[in-house]
């Protein structure tokens, strides 16, 4: 078939009808060339990253293998990631780009939240994993600095996208249409740095 088959991954809580991840499925709808996976992880009130990451690996096995797979995560998505990136096997599906949004920080915990801190940076396992990742932060983010981001994209090996004022780039700081991140999936050189910028590298 080809195309492209994008794969969201929601973080703690969900994503509600109002975030990005949702417009960004939305646009997509009936879209020919384009598949769009948005699954409802176990118990996301609750989860456990073990749970989470064997519906993660699912979802990958399902995918076209003649498509260019795309993977979007958010918040705890992120962390899960980079959980399957450090434990991937050579025989698990490649993702061929993956965009990690708002990774919380690696001492951020929640009582309800098992197994996923501290992420794994694993840089050798998340080139395994996919052919490239990017990771894109608000530059306020409540749940981990600039700073912290700055060191895990580095210790990754990853380029790494800053929004102004983005906060955790969610429903609450205004993400629910993202025209950039929309942008990026069509064409990997555009730059998440606004809600709006659809500018080149």
């Amino acid at each position: 078939m080809g195309g492209k088959h994008v794969l969201l991954i929601h973080g703690f809580t969900g994503s509600g009808p109002a975030h990005w991840q949702r417009w960004l499925a939305g646009q997509f709808a009936g879209q020919a060339g384009v598949t769009v996976d948005f699954p409802t992880l176990p118990e996301p009130d609750r989860p456990v990253v073990g749970e989470w990451l064997r519906v993660l690996r699912e979802r990958l096995a399902a995918a076209d293998p003649a498509a260019e797979l795309i993977v979007l995560t958010h918040s705890c998505g992120s962390t899960l990631w980079l959980h399957h990136a450090a434990t991937v096997n050579g025989r698990a599906r490649r993702a061929d780009r993956v965009l990690l949004v708002s990774p919380p920080s690696l001492g951020w915990r929640h009582p309800d939240v098992r197994g996923f801190q501290p992420a794994p940076l694993e840089a050798r396992g998340l080139r395994r994993a996919a052919g490239v990742t990017r990771m894109v932060v608000g530059s306020d983010d409540p749940h981990c600095t600039l700073v912290e981001s700055r060191a895990v994209a580095a210790r990754l090996g990853v380029e790494l996208d800053v929004v102004p004022d983005g906060q955790h780039l969610n429903t609450d700081a205004g993400f629910g249409p993202w025209p950039a991140v929309l942008g990026w999936v069509v064409d990997p050189r555009v730059r998440l740095t606004s809600r709006m910028s659809l500018s080149h590298r």
